[in-house]
């Protein structure tokens, strides 16, 4: 019982903190119907900047990093992508009322990452001076690719047996276009999703301050530009992601109550999930505590700017009203405010 009440209360605590308070801001300011706005050019500038910083600050301390205690955490956090992929399948996508290409659209972006979500839990471990391993935003790829080619595939061979199903037999090919002729599988369509991932906003601006942070010395701009604004830009980051989650949440009418249901638990489960794998990785490597929480965030959250781009063009069959209404109206939100209970968890097993 006395678990239970710090866990309480460290989380009531981290409600507090400005991070959180800015979401909640956001939230309710949409819910009055305030017209407020952040012009679109700014939110992507504001994005690019925060993943430059963690890309940075991944480069630098991976020169550094002994390279089984970086790989470890990097397997780990690919398992997790491709098993949060894997159980939507088993769940999400077999419910009653549930097209399994909009199920399997929706696991894929809550197995992948959200950069303002992972932002976020770096800022409130920051303000409470807790340790984790520099190297953490490197293994943002690692999951989100993961995540997102396990779905596309996953959803592409379904697709393609319920071609051949209805047209009575014979053999289906399945290209990036997501086009079904002659039951080959097409090694294209695995190339194309790494493309376009790769491509993406959100991953090149993380690689290219990865790759500058490893083989460049960009520490004084590091410290005298992207650290001072982090905070800064994070809490408006939360306020527009805030409002962006309450105006999705009527999106969610027009789809199945299943993703309701599947956007409040999901971060949940999927965040102790990742807990657990971290856990595993502290006992092998001394992976950190502060490592542990951060991981969990990663599996909690869900994908808000590489994913939904990617799931529109290889899976133009899908519903955006089911993954992104789900994802950004709810699961965002929710692992955002999850961040505490994980926070909380890592003192209670491991220690600060």
């Amino acid at each position: 019982m006395d678990i239970v009440i710090e866990i309480a209360t460290t989380m009531v605590a981290q409600m507090q903190k400005p991070t959180l308070a800015f979401l909640l801001g956001g939230m309710m300011l949409a819910a009055l119907g305030s017209k407020l706005e952040v012009p679109d050019p700014v939110y992507k500038f504001i994005v690019i900047l925060l993943l430059l910083k963690v890309g940075l600050g991944a480069g630098i301390s991976i020169r550094e990093a002994d390279f089984v205690s970086l790989m470890v955490p990097a397997i780990g956090a690919a398992v997790i992508g491709i098993a949060i992929v894997l159980l939507g399948s088993q769940t999400l996508a077999r419910w009653r009322g549930v097209s399994p290409m909009d199920g399997m659209a929706t696991a894929g972006l809550f197995g992948a990452v959200s950069a303002s979500t992972l932002a976020a839990g770096m800022a409130m471990l920051d303000s409470e001076g807790i340790f984790y391993e520099g190297f953490i935003g490197a293994l943002y790829p690692f999951m989100d690719i993961a995540a997102l080619v396990t779905a596309i595939v996953l959803a592409r061979m379904s697709a393609a047996r319920k071609t051949v199903s209805a047209t009575g037999g014979g053999t289906a090919t399945m290209t990036v276009g997501g086009g079904t002729g002659g039951a080959n599988f097409n090694s294209d369509l695995v190339k194309g999703i790494l493309v376009d991932t790769l491509r993406s906003p959100a991953i090149s601006a993380l690689l290219l301050g990865i790759m500058i942070g490893l083989f460049a010395r960009p520490e004084s701009v590091y410290e005298s530009f992207y650290e001072p604004l982090f905070q800064g830009l994070l809490s408006i980051l939360m306020l527009i992601m805030g409002m962006e989650a309450w105006s999705r949440l009527s999106e969610l009418r027009k789809v199945a109550h299943a993703y309701v249901l599947y956007g409040i638990t999901a971060p949940i489960i999927h965040g102790l999930l990742g807990f657990g794998i971290g856990l595993a990785a502290h006992h092998l490597t001394g992976f950190s505590a502060g490592g542990v929480v951060l991981l969990s965030i990663m599996a909690a959250s869900s994908s808000d700017i590489s994913g939904p781009p990617t799931m529109r063009g290889a899976l133009p069959d899908a519903n955006p009203s089911a993954y992104v209404g789900s994802s950004t109206g709810l699961g965002t939100p929710v692992a955002i405010l999850s961040i505490p209970l994980f926070i909380a968890l890592a003192d209670q097993f491991i220690g600060f």
